[in-house]
């Protein structure tokens, strides 16, 4: 944790070990193989959140994934998938976070690398098992590892309101089914193509016409004279009522797009089922589109409030990059994975926690709104709290004699490096 926090980059394990004074052969043990609880580690931190005071309402959990490129097939995980940070299908290793969000606090929460379909083939078996991928490991889909960590956030006891989500996993109508059937409110994205009635739809099997041949009718298909319409469809209609709402103020001025909001009908197995559509018109005509199951009285800030409460996994996630270096992870081992995903989720809460006692020990001068002609001082941010501990607590210096045998080593393992090369290139195909 010290040295993501404090160093500025190349945050793999040997220049962390080699800035916190840990040998990198105890660091690359520590990380790779001891067998500490990754999940023990995240338990804690949710436990922590949900004894913290002001945290007891209002929380969001939040879905998401973030990919990252790899070189080749060896690191657990990794293969030719879609990359949603360079837009395309690229050699990646993808991971699906969860998120909190309350307020001015945002920290991951928990995540699950996802393991694509061919790592189960018999092909893998002997790659499963150098990398430590567990035996009892099954495929899952991306969807079903976001449930799965929802379920077991809720059961640890970490409070939350609602769940959001981007559109590849609200487009699920399973999923938001699942959500629903346990009582827990979600606002899922959805794409701008996806089918709703704005009228219940009467869904059955039709009935066979008088003289027709051929085997009977079985399978249901909406009945009704209605045609489904697009939710970007939907957004155009005359009837459809778009205000303008302030959810939030933010640093940079405030939140205040446009909304529109109706109550649907989507159809899922065969059943007509009621939500909210819920559309946000960005200042530059930008649309996108939610589905929610909240009450049908619930207030229409609140249904504005909740489209926008996504925006914090991003603040989560550029953090847990940018500042703290995930995306320099360089080991291939599913348990350097998991570990490596505890000490990140730990140190993004105590940032987190640091931001929460910053803001409570330090009360802000009311004058200062009129000095500077504002409505709103900014919060503490990651990379404050990042200076302040570089500023503390510095990174060592090297000594001549530590410099040397840095060195000494540096070359020792290039030299290995070039043995091992040269062993492979003689050994032929």
């Amino acid at each position: 944790m010290s040295g993501q926090l404090r160093m500025p980059e190349k945050r793999n394990f040997a220049n962390i070990g080699l800035s916190t004074g840990v040998p990198e052969q105890n660091m690359q043990h520590f990380m790779s193989n001891s067998p500490w609880s990754a999940w023990a580690v995240i338990q804690q931190v949710q436990a922590e959140i949900a004894a913290t005071p002001g945290l007891e309402r209002g929380g969001v959990l939040i879905l998401d994934e973030s990919a990252d490129v790899k070189t080749g097939k060896k690191s657990a995980g990794s293969g030719r998938q879609y990359n949603g940070r360079l837009g395309k299908v690229d050699m990646s290793q993808v991971g699906t976070f969860l998120a909190y969000a309350n307020g001015s606090v945002w920290t991951w929460v928990d995540g699950e690398l996802y393991l694509p379909e061919d790592w189960f083939t018999p092909e893998m078996a002997e790659l499963r098992e150098k990398l430590g991928i567990p035996a009892e490991r099954e495929f899952e889909t991306k969807i079903e590892l976001g449930w799965k960590m929802i379920q077991r956030t809720h059961t640890n006891g970490l409070p939350f309101e609602a769940i959001c989500c981007d559109d590849f996993y609200g487009q699920s109508s399973d999923f938001r089914a699942e959500m629903n059937a346990v009582e827990f409110i979600y606002m899922a994205d959805v794409p701008h193509n996806t089918q709703v009635y704005l009228k219940r739809p009467v869904v059955g099997v039709p009935e066979a016409k008088p003289g027709r041949r051929g085997p009977k009718l079985s399978r249901s298909r909406v009945l009704s004279p209605d045609k489904p319409l697009k939710v970007s469809d939907v957004a155009r209609q005359e009837d459809t009522n778009w205000r303008r709402v302030r959810v939030r103020d933010t640093e940079r001025g405030e939140l205040n797009d446009e909304f529109a909001a109706r109550r649907i009908w989507a159809i899922h197995k065969d059943e007509p089922v009621q939500e909210w559509l819920v559309m946000r018109r960005e200042s530059g005509g930008k649309c996108t589109y939610s589905m929610s199951n909240a009450s049908p009285n619930t207030p229409f800030k609140r249904l504005a409030w909740l489209k926008c409460q996504r925006y914090f996994v991003e603040r989560a996630n550029q953090n847990a990059k940018s500042e703290l270096g995930w995306d320099e992870l360089e080991a291939q081992k599913y348990l350097a994975w998991m570990h490596h995903l505890a000490l990140t989720i730990l140190s993004l809460w105590f940032i987190t926690q640091t931001k929460i006692e910053w803001a409570e020990r330090y009360a802000r001068d009311p004058s200062l709104l009129q000095q500077f002609e504002v409505d709103v001082l900014p919060a503490l941010s990651t990379a404050n709290v990042r200076a302040l501990l570089r500023a503390v607590m510095p990174l060592p210096q090297l000594t001549p004699d530590a410099a040397r045998a840095q060195v000494t080593k540096h070359l020792v393992n290039r030299t290995r490096s070039r043995k091992s090369r040269m062993k492979d290139r003689h050994r032929g195909p």
